[in-house]
């Protein structure tokens, strides 16, 4: 019989539905059955495409003696992390203060007034490899439960003592500067690895705020190295493994080194952030090659994660048939029989698909270790005409991998992950001149304004199967703003600007620490966790606090509206101490560091968006790596009236001489209006050598 989770729409909460256990979905009635029954919790958290969560459930969860041990011990909670972030920072923290480490599964005991006093990962059903067996444990704490209670009890309320926040006083405290721009600099600097990019050994993760980091540096200081460490980085990864060659898009980390053996799973974040990454290198060094990896996982993202809607779906699994990757991996003889002998020939050699395999099982992970003109020159071909082969080859290799047993798809919407999805769309529509992308990001947008949004304006978290629910955290605020902002410089559609600041506002009312300043990740109405605590380290994904502040000083130089810049200069001296001490963690939050110093730039062009002058103006201006400006397009009629609306300083801005006319402001100045694309690029130039003598 399937247990309480029967009703629920998690994709990841479905899978353990018909499990033995009598899981109970995380609130009041789970928490009121565990006080009625006078039982501990134990909490499991994970997500629909986490592989060692599938290896957990299949040897724990769906076994009888496991099950009936949970059931006659414990009140068991299950929690998808994607649709309750709350939950899962609250016992992560509680489970690295524990044990030093951290990861899903995530597997927490706490007492009924959710008070952990034990946590970990995975645990095998029994004990193994120096790791305790999963039973030995529930049978252990199922006795103390009964026998040594306030021992349990005591250890709950020691933890959740210790995550409390400590309130420290910002008066006083000071903006960051160029010294903690410089100081991450460093440190990635020196966990850079100069043989196969990215930092640090394996596992290794993309982290792709640590690359648009070092543009922004690389901008400010004329740092070469700080460039060279992106290109070998974004180079790496789409030459490897991790790059899925045949359908394209990312896979979630390497596990080694060399950015070779992937984690298979996909998440529509990672493809996000990287498509940012990869199209700023791209405005940086003008490399056609770094517009193509973009324009490839947007092709992946637009094919195969975008529901009828409109809006993206989260993530696909790393697993099918039961095995990790399988779905990715090849042997040489099933390659010729796709290709030919000659084509698969080639293929197998430029992708290294061997007999011995470089993966499980002599199966082969497709990747690159060398640039196409080296191959090209071994098969006497030209590159182009390599390209051109492996292309072919490509395609049809991808409608054979069609054929196969797909991974599961987890398709519910997430408001924050398709607020970065929409950023990054926008930002590819603006530097490839794409419409494409711009369509798709609208429609996004509207699907989360028209479905995902109550009628007092608030923001619900998930959509799956016709239904909105939870309400919004902060990141859904932040990285939606984020993406309306972007949306807005893409389409020039002012409604995008008008619901940026009305979500913006609610951000501010909901979630703004008036004491302390900073944003908590959950709204001032949420559930009453054991802590309320707020988001700033910058991991997978950048923090609310670091995406909020590069948002609230971005409006405030679109609107003129300075007390937004006054929240940002309180927010970032709240963290100032913290992000003092090692600030390589917080690269997005130095990215908004970044746009406080300056110079940063207000540019409205004025002239239609259809004229031939107006269209030069923009497209200079979007061909421009320049972070810290903001654009806008004022055209007659009502768009004109709605753009002074939210910016008034626009109200007064006229072409002149009947010429489309760009306003350049910098650093509180207005500078002389430019009609002509020289003299606009002649003007950047000189900004991008003043920005450097702040970094001097």
């Amino acid at each position: 019989m399937p247990n309480h989770l029967a009703n629920e729409k998690s994709p990841y909460l479905l899978q353990h539905a018909d499990n033995p256990v009598d899981w109970r979905p995380w609130g009041e009635d789970a928490f009121r059955a565990a006080r009625e029954q006078d039982k501990p919790i134990f909490l499991s958290v994970g997500y629909a495409t986490c592989h060692w969560c599938h290896v957990m459930a299949h040897e724990s969860f769906e076994d009888r003696e496991i099950a009936e041990l949970l059931n006659e011990y414990f009140i068991s909670i299950k929690v998808d992390r994607e649709e309750r972030p709350d939950v899962d920072q609250v016992y992560m923290t509680a489970c690295q203060a524990l044990t030093g480490h951290g990861g899903w599964p995530l597997s927490v005991f706490m007492t009924p007034d959710k008070k952990p006093f034990f946590a970990g990962t995975y645990f095998p059903r029994t004990g193994r490899m120096g790791m305790p067996g999963f039973r030995d444990i529930l049978i252990q704490f199922g006795a103390m439960w009964a026998q040594d209670r306030s021992r349990m009890v005591k250890a709950g309320e020691e933890v959740a003592s210790a995550l409390q926040p400590v309130r420290k006083s910002t008066e006083g405290a000071g903006l960051p500067g160029v010294e903690a721009l410089r100081s991450a600099y460093g440190q990635l600097k020196a966990s850079f690895s100069d043989v196969w990019g990215g930092f640090g050994g394996g596992p290794k993760f993309p982290t792709p705020h640590h690359l648009t980091f070092l543009l922004r540096w690389h901008l400010r200081s004329g740092e070469r190295h700080a460039l060279e460490m992106v290109e070998k980085t974004l180079d790496g990864m789409r030459s490897g493994g991790m790059f899925d060659h045949l359908g394209f898009g990312f896979h979630r980390y390497s596990v080694d080194e060399r950015w070779l053996v992937p984690h298979f799973e996909k998440m529509l974040y990672d493809q996000a952030l990287l498509v940012m990454a990869y199209t700023e290198a791209f405005l940086t060094t003008g490399k056609e090659e770094y517009a193509r990896v973009a324009r490839e996982v947007l092709g992946y993202t637009l094919r195969d994660m975008t529901s009828p809607e409109g809006g993206f779906y989260s993530a696909e699994d790393a697993d099918s048939e039961g095995h990790e990757g399988l779905f990715y991996v090849w042997r040489p003889e099933e390659v010729k029989d796709v290709l030919g002998e000659e084509a698969g020939d080639v293929f197998c050699h430029v992708y290294d698909i061997s007999s011995g395999g470089n993966f499980e099982n002599s199966l082969s992970i497709p990747h690159m270790a060398r640039p196409v003109e080296t191959y090209a020159r071994q098969f006497q071909m030209t590159a182009e005409e390599l390209d051109a082969m492996l292309t072919d080859s490509r395609a049809r290799l991808f409608a054979r991998r069609e054929g196969r047993v797909h991974p599961f798809k987890d398709d519910k919407i997430l408001t924050a992950w398709n607020g970065l999805m929409i950023a990054a769309l926008s930002m590819a529509s603006q530097a490839f001149g794409e419409v494409v992308y711009a369509d798709a990001a609208r429609r996004a947008a509207d699907f989360i304004l028209e479905r995902m949004r109550l009628d007092s304006g608030r923001l619900l978290r998930r959509w799956r199967e016709g239904e909105a629910a939870i309400p919004g955290y902060a990141d859904d605020y932040a990285f939606f703003v984020w993406g309306l902002i972007e949306l807005y410089q893409a389409t020039f559609e002012v409604r995008f600007l008008e619901e940026a600041m009305r979500l913006n506002s609610v951000m501010i009312a909901d979630f703004w620490d008036e004491a302390d300043g900073g944003f908590f990740y959950t709204d001032r109405d949420g559930e009453a966790l054991i802590v309320r605590e707020k988001d700033i380290y910058d991991g997978a994904v950048p923090s609310a606090n670091s995406v909020g502040a590069l948002n609230l000083l971005r409006l405030s130089r679109i609107t003129g509206l300075t007390e937004l810049e006054a929240k940002a200069d309180r927010l970032l001296r709240t963290f100032s101490s913290m992000v003092g001490d090692y600030p390589s963690a917080y690269t997005q939050f130095l990215n908004a560091v970044d746009f406080a110093i300056g110079p940063s730039r207000e540019v409205v062009v004025v002239g239609n968006a259809q004229d031939g002058d107006a269209l030069r103006l923009l497209e200079a201006l979007r061909r421009m790596f320049s972070p810290n400006s903001v654009l806008m397009l004022r055209q007659d009629g009502l768009e004109a009236d709605r753009l002074a609306a939210v910016a008034p300083f626009t109200e007064a801005l006229q072409a002149i001489g009947g010429k489309a006319t760009a306003y350049i402001c910098e650093n509180y100045a207005c500078g002389r209006p430019v009609t002509n694309v020289d003299e606009l690029e002649e003007r950047f130039a000189g900004s991008a050598v003043r920005s450097r003598k702040f970094a001097s």
